[in-house]
């Protein structure tokens, strides 16, 4: 039967079904929020796949043009390869639910969020992660939640749960926030250089806000929940992993030690190599499989790093827990590039080069579910196998890269400078790898940009921190953060937690937790852990660039503003295109046209740029009593000559203005094609412009001293 719940969230209530739809997966809900619903069924496998080592876990998120209304773009009208929103929101989903699970359990796991409808103004992704932990609360799969999921805005000062977007077009804050019962389990997003303080009280006032939706959980788990299944463990024997422990003996921490990321891997790997081959002769190839080695040896040395940072006090590469890796920046290191630099910390290094374009190549994209359809503003991460080393498939960008650049664009975006005409596209290559290339993303790309000369409004820079702890039953007895954290850090404990900001406050953030949550107390003393860090980042930054630079590379296209009238627009368009087409071939000019009459002319050639804006600037401009023009005749009536004086715009000289004596025939004086120089004698109400060759030639004659103009008849009547 299906059982429905109602949580509140903020002042919108969500409200939870399950057992409707979907009825043979192992669990499966829908929730809904205003008109948006959504449908999240999670399976898992009954048995693991033989040699299985890893749990194989795949989380997919799915949004539908029949759920707004729509028809997709594209020639096949149908639903391609995922967006990357749907990717993003896929990574959103997964990362909290992912640590829940029992260690050792290696049966697949499918999670698949599909939007059934979207209002366009409630984002489905935060359903997302509540319906995934509705469908595995009420599912037979083992897992150790319910989590609660709100997103946080703040408008005028104030905290807001799960806004709308036009809510958050007035924001500030851009939170995400996952939490279970007590704790902080994962958070994600962007800010307006939010302050420490203010950024702590945003994470408290989440924790609150989801509390509705975890007891709701647990009620409808409780009336249509499914009981959870009987599992096996895939697990080292006690008596091989004992035996392991003996024959690496004490060797192990010293080549942790090891100095260099390779060679600490090459000593740890030989230890490894010689203990598996022992064990092997002593148990036999059937028990000591590959699987167990590898699986004895990861917790032999996670144990070791423990051991080495909360007993010892001591980190892999000798330094102190608060210590930032040698920092070296250089800029401007690509000739051709817009903008370019490398930023190292310590065996992390990126390269990243900046390229500004014009309005044209701004990203556009199909959006069911509300929010932008356009990015000016883009940063594109890559990570070759070589970074760390390895060889590997060589493809397109992966889920995590597409996860570390959004994280490394929110970061700056809020930073770059407001109504700024370029498109710009920030690339980072990651040359090395050994912790957070992420936030050396946003470093380098932060000096690229203002290699490239764009004017952001300050620095930006970021760091990861990490935690090891150790638990005395549920509680967690002991702890140490580690700033700066390097790859096997990560591996081995607890915490990766991304701040990056400015001198001023907080704009980019990313938590991830293998903890089953962490106690607000300790991410109050990370945050403070994560400023303290940029600010010496920022300082050694400054070092290789500390300002934007004035002027732009010669190879970056110029732009030059142009306001008009937009009542103009159309003449400056022309019938089907055909004025801006006919300018856009003659300068070589890219013309932008926006509905307020703002036109951005890009051009690489300056006397491309000049042609573009005289043209434009005459094609907009209005006639003025009293002033001089240079124009064409254009048409020769009986009465006198249309003479166009501004580009698409005429005006009449009647013959008794086209000279100083009586003409007796319009073609006596002009004819059809003769450049002239005439001076605008009023304007009607209905915007008849009067001109006169006569005025012109009198007011010329005055300029030269009463000389006879050039421009008199050859012949004078008789």
């Amino acid at each position: 039967m299906p059982e429905k719940i109602t949580a509140q969230l903020g002042d919108k209530q969500i409200v939870i079904e399950t057992g409707k739809l979907a009825k043979q997966a192992d669990g499966a809900v829908t929730v809904q929020l205003g008109e948006t619903i959504i449908l999240v069924a999670a399976v898992a496998a009954t048995k693991a796949k033989p040699g299985q080592d890893f749990f194989p876990l795949t989380v997919d998120y799915r949004e539908k043009a029949a759920a707004a209304g729509k028809f997709p773009g594209g020639y096949f009208k149908r639903e391609g390869r995922p967006t990357e929103k749907e990717i993003l929101t896929c990574r959103l989903t997964d990362r909290p639910i992912r640590p829940l699970f029992p260690k050792g359990w290696y049966n697949e796991v499918q999670v698949q969020t599909v939007v059934l409808s979207a209002d366009g103004e409630n984002d489905p992704d935060i359903l997302s992660i509540i319906g995934a932990s509705a469908a595995l609360m009420v599912s037979d799969i083992p897992w150790a939640g319910p989590l609660g999921a709100a997103r946080i805005g703040r408008v005028a000062g104030k905290f807001i749960a799960n806004p709308t977007h036009a809510e958050m077009k007035e924001s500030d804050l851009d939170l995400v926030y996952v939490g279970n019962q007590n704790d902080i389990v994962m958070y994600e997003g962007a800010a307006k250089e939010i302050t420490e303080a203010d950024f702590n009280a945003a994470l408290k006032f989440a924790q609150e806000a989801i509390q509705p939706l975890i007891a709701a959980q647990k009620e409808l788990a409780a009336k249509g929940g499914k009981k959870k299944r009987e599992i096996t463990l895939n697990i080292v024997p006690d008596e091989i992993l004992k035996e392991a422990k003996s024959l690496a003996g004490d060797r192990f921490v010293p080549a942790l030690l090891t100095p260099g990321k390779l060679a600490r891997e090459t000593a740890v790997k030989a230890i490894q190599d010689e203990v598996g081959t022992k064990l092997v002769e002593k148990f036999g190839a059937e028990k000591v499989t590959e699987f167990v080695v590898k699986d004895a040896f990861y917790y032999i040395q996670k144990e070791a790093v423990r051991k080495l940072i909360l007993e010892s006090g001591k980190r892999l590469d000798g330094r102190t827990f608060d210590v930032v890796r040698p920092i070296s920046s250089e800029v401007g290191i690509l000739p051709r590039a817009h903008g370019s630099a490398i930023f190292s910390r310590g065996e992390t290094q990126a390269v990243t080069l900046v390229t500004l374009g014009t309005g044209e190549d701004a990203q556009e994209f199909d959006s069911y579910t509300g929010g932008e359809t356009e990015k000016k503003f883009i940063l594109h991460y890559n990570f070759p196998n070589f970074s760390v080393g390895e060889t590997g498939r060589i493809s397109g960008p992966g889920r995590r890269e597409i996860g570390h650049g959004a994280l490394a664009e929110r970061s700056i975006e809020s930073m770059m400078p407001k109504d700024y005409p370029y498109a710009v596209r920030v690339t980072s290559e990651i040359m090395e790898s050994n912790g957070s290339t992420s936030m050396a993303t946003v470093c380098g790309g932060t000096l690229a940009l203002m290699d490239a000369g764009v004017p952001m409004i300050r620095p930006v820079a970021g760091i990861s921190v990490g935690i090891c702890t150790e638990y005395s039953g549920e509680k967690i007895s002991k702890y140490q953060l580690l700033t700066d954290i390097i790859g096997w850090e990560d591996h081995y404990c607890d915490m990766d937690c991304k701040i990056a900001g400015t001198e001023k406050g907080i704009t980019g953030f990313q938590l991830d937790l293998k903890l089953k949550g962490l106690p607000h107390a300790l991410m109050t003393e990370t945050i403070e852990k994560a400023r303290v860090a940029r600010m010496h980042i920022l300082a050694e930054m400054a070092k290789a660039l500390s300002a934007p630079r004035t002027e732009l590379s010669k190879y970056a296209p110029r732009i030059q503003v142009i306001k008009i009238n937009p009542e103009k627009i159309g003449a400056l368009i022309g019938p089907g295109g055909k004025n801006i087409k006919r300018l856009v071939e003659e300068s070589g000019c890219e013309i932008n046209i926006e509905d307020d009459g703002t036109v951005n002319v890009f051009s690489v050639s300056a006397e491309g740029m000049k042609i573009a804006v005289d043209a434009i600037t005459g094609m907009s401009a209005e006639a003025e009593v009293g002033k001089i023009y240079r124009g064409k005749v254009v048409t020769v009536k009986e009465f006198g000559a249309f003479v166009e004086f501004l580009p698409g715009k005429d005006g009449l000289v009647h013959i008794s203005e086209l000279a100083n004596f009586r003409v007796k025939r319009t073609e006596d004086i002009v004819k059809e094609g003769d450049d002239i120089t005439v001076k605008c004698l009023g304007v009607d109400e209905k915007g008849r412009v009067r001109l006169s060759r006569k005025a012109a030639m009198e007011d010329r004659d005055k300029e030269m001293g009463g000389q006879p103009s050039e421009q008199q008849p050859a012949e004078q009547p008789k």
